[in-house]
């Protein structure tokens, strides 16, 4: 394959019903059984504090994500601004010199925001954003790499290979500059899922303790836990955790509580509330949950949880809705509430702004990022402002 991009993840999910809500124990514990609730029109309050967090004054910055190489993509990294108080997003320019920046995260301290370049011979690429500076680039040892994240120490990259089905690791330097990778592993078993030729990294993370990096894998249906050396670099595998066959999970995001995460299942139309035993690393995947869309077929994106804990949104690629869930027993417990439209085509990623007043969704194939105004206190989603035009949209970003 040529090096202009890994096409069968860019324009579809994959070739590929249960209890409304479930709760899941602890990693020693038993499976507990789902309560057998019906979809609630309007949520019950959960545990945790339901105060909606100030909006920060002045606008503020929106980075998006595209495909260069793409027909009708755009030419880098999207720059934008967005006005907290009505949503409304205004184009800025763009950081060009960054081929197929599909997926974009910033560094701890604010100066620094990376891209991975999801072609077939992978890199990841370094920003300085003070002055859109191009910092260089290095291989992810992989092909099509489609995550990143920065480590909360600031001081590793990681990154997941979905083309080769492997994870990198990448010094960061005092300048946010990237040095050589210092760590590689592929995927080598459990062997491929139903469907699957080999394994899919699709994404790469940090616990919220620290002390062990997940790594989510949609070909082996596996999420796995390392321990990573915060002085080398380099990963150990402590654990891993398995999906139903065939589930080809895709993203997880964390409860601010930290001992339970969502996993997002791609290819079977699900999520899970998986415990988390910050100790040993150790993954436990509850039972698959309906996503509520309905009998078209759809491939689940990104979930988000909003910083107090009280909500969680699931992004659905072909029904093009928003699930929403209230999220219950100190995260324990996914309740679902309804789908929202999205009001674009094929929400490939969704992210909340810092304060979790607003929800970006970024649409790939309608080539628009739109916004939601997020009620903390019902989860209701609002249209905040008009959908903002951005070419092959399928990542926002915003500070």
């Amino acid at each position: 394959m040529s090096s202009g991009g890994w096409s069968r993840r860019r324009f579809v999910g994959a070739l590929a019903g249960s209890a409304a809500a479930v709760t899941v124990p602890g990693c020693g514990g038993e499976d507990g059984p789902a309560d057998g609730s019906r979809p609630a029109a309007s949520p019950a309050p959960s545990s945790g504090s339901r105060k909606q967090s100030p909006s920060p004054s002045g606008p503020r910055p929106l980075y998006l994500g595209t495909y260069t190489s793409a027909e009708g993509g755009g030419e880098g990294i999207g720059l934008a601004m967005y006005d907290p108080a009505t949503g409304r997003i205004t184009n800025t320019g763009t950081i060009g010199g960054v081929a197929d920046p599909s997926y974009l995260a910033v560094h701890p301290d604010g100066r620094t925001l990376y891209a991975v370049n999801e072609r077939d011979d992978g890199a990841v690429t370094a920003v300085r954003i003070a002055d859109r500076k191009v910092l260089g680039s290095q291989s992810s040892g992989g092909a099509a790499p489609c995550h990143l994240s920065v480590h909360p120490s600031g001081r590793w990259l990681l990154s997941a290979n979905y083309g080769s089905g492997s994870v990198t690791v990448h010094p960061i330097d005092g300048s946010g500059a990237l040095g050589e990778r210092s760590e590689l592993v592929v995927h080598s078993s459990p062997p491929p899922g139903p469907g699957q030729q080999g394994p899919h990294a699709h994404q790469f993370v940090t616990a919220p303790d620290g002390g062990h990096v997940l790594a989510v894998d949609l070909g082996t249906d596996t999420v796995y836990s390392y321990r990573l050396d915060e002085s080398s670099g380099r990963l150990t595998e402590a654990a891993r955790a398995s999906t139903r066959p065939g589930a080809g999970p895709r993203h997880l995001t964390f409860h601010p509580g930290g001992r339970y995460a969502y996993l997002a299942d791609e290819l079977d139309n699900t999520v899970a509330v998986c415990a988390y035993d910050p100790e040993s690393g150790r993954v436990r995947i509850g039972p698959p949950q309906s996503t509520g869309t309905g009998p078209g077929t759809n491939y689940p994106a990104q979930i988000v949880v909003t910083p107090n804990g009280g909500f969680a949104f699931l992004a659905n690629r072909g029904d093009n809705s928003l699930t929403r869930y209230a999220v219950e027993a100190d995260g324990a417990r996914l309740r679902l509430l309804d789908t929202v439209p999205v009001g674009g085509d094929f929400p490939r990623q969704i992210a909340l702004s810092p304060d979790g007043a607003l929800l970006f969704a970024a649409n790939q194939k309608s080539g628009s990022v739109t916004v939601f105004r997020v009620d903390q206190d019902t989860g209701e989603l609002r249209p905040a402002g008009e959908p903002f035009a951005s070419p092959v949209a399928v990542c926002a970003l915003p500070l």
